[in-house]
């Protein structure tokens, strides 16, 4: 990936830098928050529950601040990612974000196939005929393989209980 001089037309390194170390903060201070809660001492059997993941949670916080101190005092204006490369990596992202909520609550099979059209008709520039095939396809033998053959039930939506599944 080519580093440029000027984060304009994309995302700068140093917001991304500093989301991920106010993150690990954040998960650090949970922890350590948490281990205190538990215990984090020496007990006469030996350890506490807290003990270890206090200690790596000091590590994780101190290690996350020097990143903000380094970030904080950088001149550096570097380019994480691009305007076309975050369009790019968003337009898979979304979809799939949508798929996730998509299979909640209308189920996996339907959620699937929802996914599997909108994406070959989009990403894939594929004729609907195909999208279609393999949009309803795929599904179906995910039903079959999965309902039917093994008898593992995967979640479901109104569909599936209107069909009697």
């Amino acid at each position: 990936m080519e580093t440029r001089s000027s984060p304009e037309g994309g995302v700068g390194t140093r917001g991304v830098e500093v989301a991920v170390a106010l993150g690990f903060l954040a998960l650090s201070a949970a922890v350590i928050v948490d281990s205190v809660r538990v215990g984090r001492g020496w007990g006469a059997d030996g350890p506490e529950a807290g003990f270890y993941p206090f200690y790596v949670a000091l590590l994780l916080g101190a290690a996350a601040t020097t990143i903000l101190v380094r970030e904080w005092r950088s001149k550096a204006h570097k380019l994480f990612v691009g305007s076309l490369e975050l369009r790019r990596m968003l337009s898979v992202l979304l979809p799939c974000v949508a798929y996730v909520a998509l299979v909640l609550s209308l189920g996996i099979y339907v959620a699937s196939a929802l996914f599997l059209i909108g994406f070959m008709r989009v990403q894939g520039k594929y004729a609907w005929w195909r999208a279609l095939l393999l949009g309803i396809s795929v599904p179906l033998a995910m039903f079959a393989l999965f309902e039917l053959g093994f008898g593992l039930p995967l979640p479901k939506g109104p569909l599936e209980s209107w069909l009697g599944y």
